[in-house]
């Protein structure tokens, strides 16, 4: 079906039709609806590589994550990959995903970058200071962070006050009355990380409580049990356990259920920011901080690419939102 036909049926140009189901702002609405009302009753679909060679676009994204940690591994983050994916593919816009070893000579996403394969990225898990992002800037090409860094120009960004939400959930314990309150936190120095642990700490210190019960761990189920067996064994052990993951939350949870100490009398308190993954074999509701809906994270994050890649001023791209703290039934006074 060509837009021939679908001119001559409306009586307009093959040139506005064209340029109407293109994008083009100098068609009205009125007649960009007629026109792709006509294309969709044809069951018409423009030529996608003869479009994008037109409008100089690729319409396409990529995410760049680091290959270690893995965070394919993580639930949390895997679920908001397939919204961002979903949502930008409602504008007929592809995300790629693209895997970086932060030790190779050369970064794969650069690749992408020098042979314009993208029209942006987006780039998760930064470090505060980020050499990724530091080289997109020099490049001049547009990205939207997942996180803060510090960067010498403005730059687009998504971010989640980690910080803030650690804060609250010991604050929280603290008003119950515990003052042993252990973190099982990931080994790595991305942002994200950081910051929570920062929170955690920020909170004790304000109370002038110690932060000995810190363990930093790979972020997987049987590190959080194991830790949590260890802190328990201690001579003086911890009467409330924070977890900065859900992997490590789910170790945690899986002790503590494990030992009989998940509820009752003797309970240990939990919180576990993200709350338990979907496959837990742990069926409480946990105390959690949660981060909102993966669909409204992901509809977010693909709003704010297609803004950037129109052209917005970054300075309008930079978004922080404030996590909740979820009760749950793991939220419960020291022992005596």
């Amino acid at each position: 079906m060509s837009l021939k036909a679908i001119a001559t049926h409306l009586g307009l140009s093959v040139t506005t039709v064209s340029r109407a189901l293109n994008g083009y702002d100098d068609v009205s609405q009125e007649t960009r609806a007629r026109v792709e009302a006509e294309a969709q009753r044809r069951g018409y679909r423009p030529n996608t590589f003869a479009r994008r060679l037109k409008m100089g676009k690729i319409d396409a994204v990529g995410l760049v994550f680091p290959v270690l940690p893995a965070p394919l591994n993580n639930s949390v983050f895997l679920g908001m990959v397939g919204e961002i994916s979903r949502e930008l593919a409602q504008y007929e816009i592809d995300l790629l995903l693209i895997a970086d070893d932060d030790l190779a000579d050369r970064h794969s996403y650069m690749r992408q970058v020098q042979s314009r394969r993208v029209d942006a990225l987006i780039v998760a898990h930064t470090l505060d200071n980020d050499p990724r992002l530091q080289e997109l800037q020099r490049a001049n090409f547009p990205f939207l962070a997942l996180g803060r860094s510090q960067l010498a120009q403005p730059y687009a960004w998504f971010d989640f006050d980690n910080q803030a939400g650690t804060r609250q959930a010991t604050e929280r314990l603290i008003a119950l009355g515990h003052q042993r309150i252990a973190l099982l936190g990931e080994n790595n120095s991305q942002a994200f990380i950081t910051q929570r642990r920062d929170g955690w700490r920020e909170a004790l210190r304000a109370h002038h409580l110690s932060d000995a019960w810190l363990r930093l761990l790979p972020p997987t189920r049987r590190a959080g049990y194991k830790a949590t067996l260890e802190l328990l064994a201690l001579p003086t052990p911890p009467t409330a356990i924070v977890t900065d993951c859900n992997s490590h939350g789910d170790g945690a949870a899986m002790a503590l259920q494990t030992l009989g100490r998940l509820q009752g009398d003797n309970a240990v308190s939990l919180v576990v920011y993200d709350g338990l993954p979907p496959d837990s074999i742990v069926e409480l509701d946990v105390a959690a901080v949660i981060q909102s809906t993966r669909q409204g994270v992901g509809q977010q994050i693909a709003d704010m690419v297609r803004r950037l890649i129109a052209g917005e001023p970054l300075t309008q791209l930079q978004v922080l939102w404030q996590p909740e703290f979820f009760p749950g039934v793991t939220l419960n006074s020291p022992p005596q």
